[in-house]
């Protein structure tokens, strides 16, 4: 994202392709070690594990994620998304998009096409793809989605006309992509000028995993839980504010709207009262969400 030399990195730890526990000593599996960039916080693991193909990664059917209900698609679903893209582009964040309003979206990473939909009850002409071979299947046989609008791949392989989209969005995508720096410049040139690219990744100061990394010290070891570099989701990446801050820099765009977002302890429920504030306070968050505006351009 800063494009610091190795120099910069510092070891966290090691991570392992399994569940840790409360004593990783006492389990087998293969490990990783997981690394932080001085210059802009990004966390990540060193090597990174790459497949041979995708599928060996995502390729697992939706109904393993998620529970039947997951398959539906309520009305605030994406609302977030499309109220703060609306007030960022200037528009009405009320009601429907007008004919005269009419935009187009782009889902990064589309999973089964519930945020297509949702962006297409809004009122905007959504195009997608998605890497995962069931995820797409679903997308179109469970979901209804129209085939002409989803593609199947990466963002490595995709290609559309230059600057043809409003909005872009990375929804829980950034995270899973092997070179995060390329997807954004590459989405870049898809946008229109003064479009908005919307990515929403975890933190690389996550008050919880800080809180589990001083136990796992505590009891002697050097693991960490930041990430999960070999097995499923697969978080290949945790990213900093100025991850993006020194990445705007490099490459020309601005940064609209950056928020921590306190969302899930993954603790029992009775602590949240407690730690919930500190994160709020504190701005380590479990997610960070992210708002990139491209440039216009202007003459000399």
């Amino acid at each position: 994202m800063c494009d610091a030399p190795q120099t910069r990195w510092d070891v966290l730890g090691k991570r392992m392709n399994a569940s840790q526990g409360r004593n990783p000593r006492r389990r087998s599996g293969l490990t990783t070690s997981v690394v932080q960039c001085r210059n802009c916080n990004l966390i990540f693991s060193n090597p990174l594990p790459i497949p041979d193909d995708i599928n060996d990664h995502y390729g697992i059917p939706p109904e393993s994620y998620w529970i039947p209900e997951y398959f539906q698609v309520h009305d605030d679903y994406y609302s977030h998304i499309i109220s703060t893209f609306k007030r960022l582009y200037g528009l009405s964040s009320a009601g429907h998009l007008t004919e005269q309003e009419k935009l187009r979206a782009l889902d990064v990473g589309a999973g089964i096409g519930k945020g297509m939909i949702a962006l297409e009850r809004a009122g905007f002409d959504v195009q997608a793809f998605e890497p995962s071979q069931p995820f797409y299947e679903r997308a179109i046989g469970k979901m209804n989605i129209s085939s002409e609008r989803i593609r199947l791949g990466g963002i490595e392989e995709m290609e559309y006309e230059p600057e043809s989209f409003d909005l872009v969005v990375f929804s829980a995508v950034l995270e899973h992509v092997y070179d995060p720096s390329a997807s954004i410049v590459k989405a870049l040139g898809w946008l229109k000028p003064g479009g908005i690219i919307h990515i929403e990744v975890p933190s690389s100061r996550w008050l919880i995993s800080k809180i589990f990394n001083a136990y796992y010290r505590l009891i002697g070891t050097d693991y960490v839980t930041n990430i999960s570099p070999m097995h499923p989701p697969f978080h290949l990446y945790e990213f900093g504010e100025s991850s993006f801050h020194l990445h705007a820099k490099r490459f020309g765009y601005q940064i609209a709207k950056l928020d921590p977002w306190v969302a899930e302890t993954m603790l029992p429920k009775k602590l949240d009262p407690i730690l919930k504030p500190i994160m709020e306070r504190t701005k380590t968050g479990m997610q960070l969400d992210v708002w990139i505006r491209k440039k216009h351009l202007t003459c000399a």
